[in-house]
């Protein structure tokens, strides 16, 4: 792998992760929530991972796994045999996910509603907030440590899907930021403190980028890569099912939720159409 290659897709992890600095911003320094733009935004990020997940991530998993049993087995028997690998490591990075989501305490979980309104009623401190926001703090970094994996070998293969998929992940810590440093700076009384904290809790992502590269990448292989990119999709499609969406739709209207999500599949779609 090109050093090129790594620092474009290390930024791009960066990126991601630490954009949780931009919800807790947020609520540091604005004086409301903008639920609307949040409800099109996350609704858009969900529109884009599930379509490039499907359309395309899908496709490159399945190729690559044609490319390693082909020579093996055959065309015929290797197209077979590539297909199931494919649908198989799918929902595998499915249950790895469902599994990391299920271990979070749901008064813990950083896909709660929280809003910015909340730390400006508050003029008492806490500590029960406290210890809430650093179970947050915590929960972000186990359930971003798989995402950072997936933004970074995206980026090492091909960088058409790499960047809408850094970019929707990056929407979609705006909401964890918020979720970090709300009850932060609820509990202490410090909107500081819960600045520091949320932008700090998204560096999970470039580390899970660092521990694919030092211990993946060596090893990638066709057959890898395809087991890597199909679990890759699994992930992205429950995010955006199981989070994206349902917090969209908390935020804003139904209808909101639902606009944002077609216009990230079109501008995903379009994007491709352009790398033709």
């Amino acid at each position: 792998m090109e050093n090129g290659n790594f620092w474009l897709a290390f930024g791009l992890t960066l990126f991601a992760g630490l954009s949780t600095g931009i919800g807790s911003a947020l609520a540091f320094f604005a004086r409301g929530t903008n639920t609307r733009f949040l409800s099109l935004s996350l609704g858009f990020s969900a529109g884009v991972m599930v379509y490039v997940s499907f359309v395309e991530i899908l496709q490159k998993a399945r190729e690559s796994l044609v490319v390693e049993y082909a020579s093996k087995l055959g065309m015929q028997q290797g197209e077979k045999i590539a297909a199931w690998y494919t649908v198989l490591a799918f929902f595998a990075g499915i249950l790895v996910i469902a599994v990391i989501d299920k271990l979070i305490p749901s008064p813990e979980n950083p896909h709660e509603i929280r809003r910015v309104e909340d730390v400006l009623r508050n003029d008492k401190k806490d500590p029960k907030l406290v210890r809430m926001g650093l179970f947050t703090a915590m929960a972000i970094a186990i359930h971003n440590f798989p995402e950072g994996i997936a933004t970074f070998i995206a980026g090492m293969s091909d960088t058409s899907i790499a960047i809408p998929i850094a970019a929707a992940i990056a929407i979609h810590n705006i909401p964890e930021g918020i979720a970090v440093s709300v009850p932060i700076s609820y509990g202490t009384g410090s909107k500081r403190k819960g600045f520091i904290l949320s932008f700090l809790s998204g560096l999970a992502e470039p580390v899970g980028a660092l521990l694919a590269y030092f211990i993946l990448v060596p090893f990638l292989s066709p057959a890898l890569f395809g087991f890597l990119f199909a679990g890759v999709a699994g992930i992205m499609v429950f995010i955006s099912i199981d989070e994206l969406l349902p917090t969209a739709r908390e935020y804003g209207l139904h209808h909101h939720s639902v606009y944002g999500f077609l216009a990230g599949m079109g501008v995903m779609a379009l994007s491709l159409l352009l790398f033709i």
